[in-house]
This record gives structure tokens, sequence and C-alpha cells, in this order.
């Protein structure tokens, strides 16, 4: 084996290996039992108590290991058992020992929330009214230039990521997600969250606790009797407890603004504790030294009037400044209970200058994911077997060599995923199977290559080599076709949509490793080792002489038509052709021992009075019912059907909400990143082939798009975010095909192939039918085997797919090269791409 061997040989094998380490170890080990092994003394009673209490906790609820932890070390100090953990850390060591540990304890395969159960709350901010705020504090209003807004913004956006995350560790919920999106969104996700903890968090993260300490009026009593309000106050009521034992208010005249400024975001540390007196709940607050400094000032200045304290816009208390308080501490009263005050004293100590909302929340129960994991594994098991078993009948030893390459693929692709810390989701399982599909194409493309140069009567070693360097060009310029695509999911895409993307970008950069460095290799060994002197291949498609391009006026027409009926219908659907993505509303899927019939729970629910509401049960492994209805309304349709039909057994185990807003955006960013998809192939087959070539291959994949859309519309399905990623998916897999057609066009004009232009089209058309069939079917039976075993979200996306893979073998021949042949008017065109040659890219050195 010569040097150039060697070094390929090698790089592979470190790549193997480098893959094969970031997955180790894939799964997750038990966090208690990290806990034990990790601590320097775990033998005292304190350390045992606490190890049993998260074990019987565990055993309680076994999907929130971490929350049973968290709860059973209580208040107690952990830092003397992980030394080396807490080292430097003076404040909030339990949530840091325990992250760390988290981190030891975690596999290398991260699943998303859709796989492992939990919630996703996209938080929208008001960076605006945070701005605005900033403007008024002071004497008199400062107006900022766009730059100081923009940075005031950015900063709002910040602090009020690090207030959420405070209040989430709260809830001792593992590995929370908390990160910013865009310029004024902020992404939660909390894995394993409870149902019943659920309402709690979504209070708490709206909860924007601005707390103020204003001055009330010193003759406030003496306007309210006049009913007048000074400049620069308003009236604010205060609830009070009458003696009857009912609830009252009291109204106030208090300053609009802060006094000395004095807010919230000097406040250190609020607790909770009881008066001795009335044995109702106060909440302490102890100021930061300049806040203490504040404070001082403005009860010294103030004695014998009253201080109001003032959260989020709500009057709480009024005391009497009876004396100076120096100390930097006071107490706030208030008619709430011992659990309200602890959420409010979690709020206090963590405030947001800026208010925030729910747009987006996304539940999922631990149970679905379990059966989302498993029907996406088993899908995926299937697809490879059923792939890698024709690769193998079909190409015998060339199958075997590709099977080879697959598997490498696979490991290769999820080495490369654990490296950048990318989460595995429903969606991305989809991508891995059907990279699958595709890995093999460039397979197929170089094998069908080397036939033809066997055929010829070349050499098994010269075949090889012209096989590899004629097939790189079309290999090269279908996977940039797609990378167009994929890069754009990413770029565009949201959530489950950019996971998609980044297995798609991966899996397709990995292929063409794999099929041009690996399967090379091997073939120039075993020609090297003189193992095989020639190669054994099945024949599907023989040489064949279709006219093609005959029947393509009345295809062109009945295709359009078919794309005209589909969209149509669509339009004819209206809103209930579009999910909760791209409308809004929420979606509740629920699981039931006992089926009710959709007549009982539509007129249950439309006694309720919820608006516009649709039920729908989901076939599959489990059939499910989803009832889709507007924005905030899914919970109380959840209370609805457990209330009316309690024999029914009804389970939420899926909460989908999205905002109108978010809405609009998911739809806005689709149509941006289609648009864009389509310019950017547009450009790239212009510059690579020719203008015609271009509009051909466009007009072909907006064929296969609106085609797509049109039977998915057709078939009473509904179109979300995640069906985005599929026609993305789709665009790729479309303009491959016609690019294996072009470059076989594009090499027979360069040649000066004699005959006309129709001729040489259906010439090329003849010469790549076997390998358009073999490639389509091999994505075919992997698409096959997520459209029956893969369940859920994963079987419209693969129909979807199923669509797009039948349209886009016909849109290849009866649109894009129809569009070309017409555009020339039947005239040979002067095609401005150059071959490329394979030794630029892959070198080719023959074994001696």
């Amino acid at each position: 084996m010569n040097s150039s061997h060697l070094w390929k040989l090698l790089l592979v094998v470190f790549v193997v290996a480098w893959s094969v380490n970031e997955m180790n170890p894939p799964t997750s080990r038990n966090l208690i039992q990290v806990f034990e092994e990790k601590a320097v003394n775990n033998t005292d009673t304190n350390f045992t108590a606490i190890v049993a209490q998260a074990k019987k906790l565990e055993a309680e609820n076994p999907t929130r290991v971490y929350g049973s932890l968290w709860d059973a070390i209580g208040t107690n100090d952990i830092a003397s058992y992980f030394p080396t953990y807490a080292k430097g850390q003076t404040t909030n060591a339990k949530r840091t020992i325990l992250n760390r540990l988290q981190r030891d304890a975690s596999g290398q395969i991260r699943l998303g929330l859709d796989l492992q159960g939990g919630t996703a709350f996209l938080v929208g901010v008001d960076v605006d009214a945070a701005v605005n705020n900033a403007q008024q504090q002071g004497t008199n209003a400062v107006t900022l230039s766009e730059i100081e807004r923009a940075h005031r913004k950015q900063e709002a956006l910040t602090q009020a990521v690090e207030v959420l995350r405070k209040r989430v560790d709260r809830f001792g919920v593992s590995e929370p997600i908390i990160q910013p999106q865009g310029e004024k969104r902020i992404l939660i996700q909390m894995p394993g969250l409870s149902e019943v903890d659920r309402e709690a968090v979504r209070e708490t993260l709206q909860k924007v606790a601005h707390l103020e300490f204003r001055m009330v009026h010193r003759e406030s009593d003496r306007y309210l009797q006049q009913g007048l309000v000074p400049p620069g106050y308003e009236i604010l009521r205060e609830e009070v407890s009458l003696q009857d034992g009912t609830k009252g208010s009291r109204a106030y005249v208090v300053s609009k603004k802060a006094s000395e400024g004095l807010t919230g975001k000097y406040v250190q540390r609020a607790g909770v504790a009881l008066n001795p007196i009335t044995s109702k709940p106060e909440i302490h607050l102890t100021f930061d030294a300049e806040g203490a400094t504040k404070f001082g000032n403005v009860t010294k200045a103030h004695v014998g009037e009253q201080l109001a304290i003032v959260l989020d816009g709500e009057l709480y208390s009024a005391p009497n400044i009876n004396e100076p308080i120096l100390g930097g501490n006071c107490q706030i009263t208030g008619n709430y209970d011992l659990k309200e005050a602890y959420r409010l004293a979690n709020a206090l100590e963590n405030p947001l200058e800026a208010p925030v909302e729910i747009e987006e929340e996304r539940s999922v129960d631990p149970s679905l994911g379990k059966d989302s994991i498993e029907s996406g594994i088993r899908a995926s098991m299937y697809g490879i077997i059923l792939v890698a078993g024709f690769m193998l009948v079909y190409y015998m030893l060339a199958g075997l060599i590709a099977n080879i390459a697959l598997m490498l693929n696979i490991v290769i692709l999820i080495g490369v995923m654990c490296s950048i810390d990318a989460t595995f989701t429903l969606p991305g399982i989809a991508g891995i199977v059907l990279t699958i599909g595709m890995a093999v194409d460039a397979n197929v493309l170089i094998f069908e290559r080397m036939r033809e140069e066997l055929e010829a009567g070349k050499a098994l070693r010269a075949a090889l080599k012209a096989g590899y360097e004629k097939a790189f060009s079309t290999i090269l310029d279908a996977n940039v076709t797609t990378l167009i695509s994929s890069v754009l999911l990413i770029y565009f895409g949201t959530g489950p949509v950019q996971g998609f993307g980044v297995t798609l970008s991966i899996g397709v950069a990995v292929s063409m490793f794999t099929a041009l460095v690996v399967t090379r290799l091997i073939f120039d060994w075993l020609i090297y080792k003189n193992v095989i002197s020639s190669l054994k291949m099945f024949k599907l498609v023989g040489k064949t002489n279709f006219d093609f391009l005959k029947l393509a006026k009345p295809a062109f027409i009945l295709s359009w038509t078919l794309v005209i009926v589909g969209s149509g219908y669509g339009l004819y659907r209206g809103s209930h052709a579009l999910g909760v993505d791209f409308k809004g509303g929420d979606n509740a899927i629920f699981e039931y021992t006992q089926k009710v019939e959709q007549t009982e729970i539509r007129n249950v629910l439309e006694k309720a009075e919820l608006g516009e509401f649709t039920i729908q049960y989901q076939s599959g492994e489990k059939e499910r019912l989803s009832i889709l209805t507007e924005f905030e309304k899914g919970s109380k349709v959840e209370s609805i059907l457990k209330s009316s039909f309690e024999k029914a057994g009804f389970k939420l185990v899926s909460l989908d909400k999205v905002g109108p807003a978010v809405g609009m955006e998911i739809v806005k960013s689709a149509v941006v990143a289609t648009l864009l998809s389509l310019l950017g192939i547009l450009v790239y087959v212009a510059l690579r082939y020719e203008f015609s070539f271009a509009l051909g291959a466009v007009v072909a994949v907006l064929h296969d798009v609106f085609m797509t859309l049109g039977w998915f519309f057709l078939t009473d399905r509904q179109l979300s975010a995640t069906m985005v990623a599929a026609i993305l998916t789709i665009i790729g897999f479309s303009i491959n095909d016609t690019i294996v057609i072009f470059d076989r066009i594009r090499e027979h004009l360069k040649m000066g192939a004699r005959g006309s232009f129709k001729e040489i089209m259906n010439s090329a058309l003849n010469e790549t039918l076997s390998r358009t069939i073999i490639t389509s079917g091999t994505v075919l039976l992997s698409t096959g085997a997520l459209y029956i075993w893969g369940g859920g979200v994963i079987n419209d996306f693969a129909f979807t797919f199923l669509v797009g893979i039948l349209t886009g073998c016909y849109s290849s021949i009866y649109i894009a090269a129809a569009i070309v042949l017409w555009y020339h008017k039947g005239e040979k065109p002067k095609t401005s791409g150059s071959a490329v040659v394979m030794d630029r890219a892959v070198e080719t050195v023959e074994v001696r």
C-alpha cells in the first residue's frame, strides 16, 4: 500500500475513533448514584439521610430524579461533601454542585424534550418598556440615541435571562436551558417538568415584580376628599381586611416615581416569615449597600410620612415611617397566603426590569417521549435494514462495501452531533433515516458509472478510476444544492426544524466523505491484494430507448392541473389547513382508556364557549385525541374533558401553545427560507451549467413544493413547522435527481454528441433511468419505514417526503428537462459550466 492510501486509512481510522469517543458514554447514569460516588464523605448520618430521602422521592416519581435529589437536599449545606465542585462558590453552591454532577452523569446523546418529556416556553420580553422606564427615571426625562436604546434593550434582555434562570432554579429541574432567541425573546426548556409544577412555573416566569418605593402625599386624605390628584401623583388602592372578615380597599395619593429611584433591583435577599402576633406571612427584604443608603436617606427625609410599597403597579402596603431605617431591612405585609408569599419573595429576589409574556409553550409527557424514542429507533433500524439489504443483493460485493461505508456514515454522523452538543429530536431522527437513504445515492452514482465503463470493455482498475472521476461532478453539484436548503433550515428555522437542518447538513458532508474516500480506499486495497478482478452486479433496467419528451406537453398540463386542484383545496380549507405553528393557538393531545365519540366531545366544548376548535383522532401505534383551540384555551379543554368524561381516563401527553405573533413569524421565516433556497439553487445551477438549466430546475422545484402541499391538503393534514423542514428537504432531493440528468446532458453536449437536442436529452434520460429508479427506491425504503413505523409527527413528515420523492423523479423529466428543451426551441445550447475533474478533490493514485 502506497503513502496515499496510508494517509487515507489513517484519516478514516482517526475520524471513526474520534466519533466513537465523542459518543461515549452514550446514555446517562443515575444522578443519585453519581451523587453518592462523587461525595468525599458519604457515610455520615446527614448524607445517608439525604440519599435515602432522594431514593424514596425517585421511587414515587421516576421521571424526576434531579428534582427528587434537589428536594431531598433541601437547606442542607453539601459543599463539604464536594469541596472540588464547590471551590470558589460563596452563594448558590447547591446549584453549582448539582449541575456539575449532572454533567458527569449525562450521556453524550442528548435528547430533546419531544423524546424525554418536559416543557419549553418561548417568552417575549418587552424591552421597549424597560428602555422607556429607564428614560423616565430621575427628575427629568432623558432622550436616548438609537445606539443607546439598542444597548439598553440588549441589557434588558440579558438581565431577563439571568432573572429567569434564577427563578427556574427554584424548581429543581435537570439541566434547564435558558437562552436568548433573537432580540426580544427567551427560550426556556425544562426537561422532566411535571404537570403539577407547570402552572406554577408559568406564573413565576411572567411575574414582572417591578418593585418601587414611592411616597404617599402628605395631604393624601384632603386630595381624596376633594377628588383632586396633584401633578406627578396617582391614586392607588391597598387591599385591607375589614372587621367583619370581608376584604375592602383603601385609597392613597401616591407619587408616580420611585423615591430616589429606589426599586427592586437594589433588593439583595427576600424571604418569608410569619408575623408572631397575626400569624400572617410577611416578606422580609434586605437591600444591598447602595440600596441601604438610598432607603436610609428616604426614611430619614420623610419621618412621619407614609411609604408606599408598589409591586407591578399595585399597592401592597403603605406603612408609616416612624424613624429612619438605616440597616437596609424592611417588611412587606399584604393579603396573601403562605404559598403566594413564597412566589412573591422569589420574584422580588429576582426582579424583572422588563415585562414578559409567554408567547409559545410546548409540553410533552415523558411517557409520550418514551414511545417516540421506541418508534423512532424502530423506524431507523428497519430503514437501515431495508436499504442495506437492497444494496447487498443488487450490487453484491460493491453493495457490501457501500454498506460498510453506510455504517461508518451513521457512526460519524452521531459522533459529530455529540461533539457539537446537538440535541436529538424526533425530526432529527427522521433526518438520520433520510440521510441513510440519501447516503447511498453517491455510491449508486459511482457504481452505475463503473458498470458503464466495465460494459465498455475497460479493466476493473480503469473502470474504478473513471467511475469515481465521472461521478464526482454530479455528486458535488447534488450535495451542494442540498446543503443550500439544509443551511437555510438552520438559519431561519426554529427548534426541531433547526435540529433537522443540522442533522441533514452533517449527513450530507459525512456521506460525501464515506462515498468518495472510504469506499475508494476499500476498492483500491482489494485490487492491490488481487482479491477481486471483476465486479458482478444485478441490472434492474437494461438499455432503454424511451421517447420521454414525446409526452412532455400533456404531462406538463396534467401536472400543473393537479397542482392547481390541490392548492385550491388548501385555500378552500383556509385556516383549517394550518396547524398551531402557523395560525397560533393551543394543540392539546390526549391519551385515553375509553374512546369518546367526537360529537359528544364537540357538544361539551361548544357549551363552554371556547370559540373555534378542531377535534381529530390520530391513528398510529396508539390512537390519540388531538384538539386544536384558540390561544390559551388548551388548559381549559383539559379540565373540561377530565370532568365531563371521567371514565374515559383522558391524560394530557402533549400541549403546544403558540401565540399569533409567533405563528406569523414562522410563516414569514418559512416563506423566506423557501425563496432563498430557490434563489441559491438558481444562482448555483446557472453558474455551473446554463441559465435555461437553472430556470428548469427552479420551476421543477416549485412544482414539487406545490404538488406536495396539494396532496398534503387533499389528505386533510395540517401544515406545521416540521412540514417546512420536509418541504425544504424535498427541494434538496428534487434538485439532486435533476442535477444527475442535467450533468449527463452537459456531458453529451461537450462531447459533441450527434442528433437533435431532443434526442440528446432523451438519450441522457434513458442512461440515467437506472440510477433514478435505484436512488429513489432506496430513499423510498427508508422513508417508507418512517411512514409505517415512525408514528406521530414522523408519519406526516414521511408522507410529505414520500410524495416529494415520487414527484421529484417525475418533475426532473417532464418539468425541468421539458423547460430546457422548450427554452432553446429544440436547438442545442452552449453550456457555460466546465467539467470537474475528480483528481482535484480526491487524489487518485494507482496501486502498483
